[in-house]
């Protein structure tokens, strides 16, 4: 159970001062009747709660793919750049958060929630959720480039960077499976074998894969199967 006021700030309909100015309006009705206490108990899971004649269907936690794009900042706030969760304004949830970072210059998939659990599980290092970039080249890999980046290379820290996978791909560009997160991995990884990345993407988060119907600075909800996928033990290794 759960106080109306805090059922409806947490829907997203209002500050907790906002919440109260529309009871005492009487725009809210719980299973069709006007309430106007803020402290009224309502359950999430059964009652009917509605604002302005619209139902408020109960989700603590909410899940957006986002297509990251350039010259945007993975972060909360930034007082130079624009941020990844301005780009979700429109959502109405303003506790949203990107699990992980992309690059200032990189493009692609970001998962954005509310869910700290799950953003935990997912970038634990223990967890090793595999994550796959798109990434164009300077020069073409060898054969012994791409053997050193599947055994792992050395790119100035205590330990060498654990396997990765290469898949070659036409006009100098691959596609890289890692399964930490270090920073400025991939473009390291990278110049650990002589090579420069001109344009970088990512593509898959665990068993999360990039929409290709999303444009640059497009989002969209997960799915009930992805949510559910992307909480299943080892579910990192799917996909």
């Amino acid at each position: 159970m759960l106080r109306l006021d805090k059922f409806l700030c947490e829907m997203n309909i209002g500050s907790r001062s906002q919440v109260k100015l529309y009871l005492k309006q009487g725009l809210v009705t719980v299973n069709g009747e006007i309430i106007t206490k803020p402290e009224t108990k309502v359950d999430e899971n059964k009652d009917e709660v509605a604002f302005k004649g619209a139902s408020c269907r109960y989700r603590r936690y909410v899940y957006y793919m986002l297509n990251k794009p350039q010259d945007i900042v993975s972060a909360t706030k930034d007082n130079l750049n624009v941020t990844v969760t301005e780009l979700l304004k429109d959502t109405g949830y303003m506790d949203l958060f990107p699990v992980g970072r992309l690059d200032k210059d990189t493009e692609g998939l970001l998962l954005m929630t509310n869910d700290g659990a799950l953003a935990h599980d997912l970038l634990s290092p223990k967890k090793h959720v595999k994550k796959v970039y798109f990434a164009r080249l300077e020069r073409a890999l060898t054969e012994e480039d791409v053997r050193l980046l599947e055994q792992g290379v050395d790119i100035g820290e205590e330990k060498y960077t654990l396997p990765a996978r290469v898949e070659i791909l036409p006009d100098q560009c691959i596609h890289l499976t890692i399964t930490e997160g270090k920073f400025h991995q991939v473009k390291r990884m990278l110049n650990a074998v002589g090579n420069n990345v001109l344009y970088l993407k990512r593509v898959v988060m665990g068993s999360l894969r990039l929409d290709e119907g999303l444009r640059p600075g497009e989002y969209r909800e997960l799915t009930t199967e992805e949510i559910q996928c992307l909480k299943q033990k080892g579910c990192g290794e799917k996909g």
